[in-house]
């Protein structure tokens, strides 16, 4: 990633990013980290999040993050809506599957694909996810998936571990000073009953 940021750092236009983002507080540390060397859109495809009022909540902080936030290049905001059948439709047959397996690897496949979609129909030149900002997250996973989708997309994956340089502690931090809403659970029904009581 610093690699390619160095490449395109100070380029005129801007290059714009599409940058998926799991929750507001994930994207606190990332859209500080990136604001400066891209022209960022927040979209907000979560399928994986089990009910409307969970989605709603989360959706909201994500927005409210952006109004918060004192960024050099504007943030735009897309919000794909709750679509749980997306994620369902896949991710049913998995059920058993334990936390941080191949159910997991769906979620990231179904949200990648199509961020990468609509950063190809909306002209962005690159995508990536706040995913990786998470320790609960596997960035070689997250970003191999990355790559993949966005070969068959035909856009640009900025490669990423967010957690690096304190990313995933600087979220909490900034988190804790716009009193942000953190969940306990990733998102969908399983995460939400393998959560700890």
């Amino acid at each position: 990633m610093d690699a390619e940021i160095g490449r395109i750092r100070g380029r005129e236009p801007v290059p714009s990013l599409l940058l998926h983002s799991c929750c507001g507080p994930c994207s606190t540390a990332v859209i500080a980290e990136l604001a400066a060397a891209f022209r960022i859109t927040v979209f907000y495809y979560n399928p994986n999040i089990d009910t409307a009022e969970e989605y709603d909540h989360r959706a909201a902080e994500q927005r409210r993050v952006l109004t918060l936030m004192e960024l050099p290049n504007p943030v735009g905001y897309l919000d794909e809506g709750h679509r749980p059948d997306d994620f369902l439709a896949e991710a049913a047959s998995l059920a058993d599957e334990p936390e941080g397996g191949a159910r997991c690897s769906v979620c990231f496949r179904v949200r990648l694909e199509r961020t990468a979609l609509r950063a190809r129909e909306l002209g962005f030149e690159w995508f990536c996810s706040t995913l990786t900002v998470s320790p609960h997250k596997d960035a070689p996973r997250i970003n191999a998936t990355g790559l993949a989708v966005a070969d068959r997309a035909g856009v640009k994956w900025l490669p990423s571990d967010f957690k690096k340089r304190d990313g995933y502690r600087r979220s909490i931090e900034l988190s804790r000073e716009f009193g942000l809403y953190r969940q306990d659970y990733c998102g969908c029904v399983w995460s939400r009953r393998a959560r700890p009581e």
